[in-house]
């Protein structure tokens, strides 16, 4: 029989006896209820009881809850290696207790069982980076903008004038699925013809990530017909599509996935991102969004680089799931040196929507300034410096000003 464990750590606000609270929790979440019930002996609570340890924080609140640092602990065997029950194990009926006045998973670690049962990231960085043909540095792109009210042929116009700018990756918004004003399938064919032709040209074939956020049957329609049209990637919505269905979703798939986050501000009071993503990266998520510097939401910049860094921090010695972290935002030519400075690594995808269409000078001019931005900072070189000869990225200072 396995001795394997799974691991949860977790902040933990509660006005009673610390011990006490960990008490009802632990047995909540495994083998116990809100009474002794017969039954529950200790044989069996030797065998799937879950365990605890906790310590006391500092509590800068009034009032009478003290915040701890709680690790629980439950044996593999309680529910096998199976992602859907983890999460009612490690997020289900705990949060709702009324011992606990606030609870925020930190962290989870996983037994090497789960590697074994669930496939993980089948392109990552590496096949990101083949597939988009960039094999060094970041990847340089921009999300179709307006959001929604463009048809398939002003789409496929926008994506055109990126092409020939030298963009890597394009990505439908997340509101931007299969609207009326702008069907899925007609966008694809027509955005795929425009990339196919510009690779012809050129040799590189731009990443698109083509949003195919639907039902079951939906998704696997959309993304063979992206993959019969010479497309190289899809897009889901994580928290649309739920994790049983990125899981069915995911042994459909030869293309690699686009994970994005929309909808992870309901869900951040009780999760941390280091915690979440390892869920949907193990599941096989090749992209996941992070967030950016200096964003438009409520963020702070240290969570969003400890984020991406857990993107590239391999979760089993012998199965990295190590993904491409995603940056976005509100991000302009101003956020690339400290993105550079603070993450230390050009395996990202660097997304600038408003920031790129916006430029003054145009489509053209907002992917040339972008990409001396990045240039700039990976040289360390002010991007004021830079400036000087480069009026791409002057005029997009002058517009994204401080």
């Amino acid at each position: 029989m396995t001795s394997s464990r799974i691991k949860a750590i977790y902040h933990l606000d509660t006005a009673m006896s610390p011990e006490r609270a960990a008490d009802i929790i632990a047995g909540e979440q495994s083998s116990g209820t809100f009474v002794a019930i017969p039954g529950e002996d200790e044989a069996l609570k030797a065998r799937a009881a879950a365990t605890w340890e906790i310590s006391a924080l500092p509590t800068h609140e009034p009032g009478p809850n003290k915040r701890y640092l709680l690790t629980l602990s439950w044996p593999l065997q309680n529910i096998g290696a199976s992602l859907p029950n983890l999460l009612a194990t490690v997020a289900g009926n705990l949060y709702e207790l009324r011992h606990v006045a606030a609870l925020r998973l930190l962290d989870i670690e996983l037994p090497d069982e789960f590697a074994a049962a669930y496939p993980g990231p089948a392109f990552g960085i590496d096949g990101t980076r083949r597939l988009a043909g960039v094999l060094n540095g970041p990847l340089i792109g921009t999300i179709i903008k307006p959001s929604v009210g463009l048809s398939a042929d002003a789409t496929a116009g926008f994506v055109d004038q990126l092409c020939a700018a030298g963009v890597d990756f394009i990505k439908d918004d997340e509101l931007q699925a299969d609207g009326p004003a702008c069907p899925f399938d007609e966008r694809a064919r027509k955005v795929m013809d425009v990339i196919n032709r510009h690779a012809e040209r050129s040799g590189k074939k731009v990443m698109y990530a083509f949003n195919i956020t639907g039902e079951i049957d939906e998704m696997k329609r959309r993304h063979d017909l992206v993959q019969s049209l010479g497309g190289t990637l899809v897009m889901l919505s994580l928290n649309s599509v739920g994790l049983t269905g990125f899981n069915f979703f995911r042994k459909h798939a030869q293309l690699p996935i686009h994970a994005h986050r929309n909808g992870w501000g309901y869900l951040q009071g009780g999760w941390s991102y280091i915690a979440w993503q390892k869920i949907w990266r193990l599941a096989g998520a090749d992209q996941m969004h992070v967030n950016g510097l200096a964003n438009k939401f409520q963020e702070a910049d240290a969570s969003v680089i400890a984020s991406a860094r857990e993107c590239l921090k391999p979760l089993f010695a012998h199965k990295p799931c190590t993904i491409m972290p995603v940056f976005s935002s509100g991000q302009t030519v101003r956020q690339a040196p400290g993105t550079w400075k603070a993450l230390h690594s050009t395996d990202l995808i660097y997304l600038a929507g408003g920031g790129l269409f916006a430029h003054p000078g145009g489509i053209a001019a907002g992917v040339a300034a972008l990409k001396q931005s990045w240039e700039a900072a990976m040289n360390n070189v002010p991007l004021e410096v830079a400036a000087k000869t480069q009026r791409e990225l002057r005029e997009a200072l002058e517009k994204f000003s401080v």
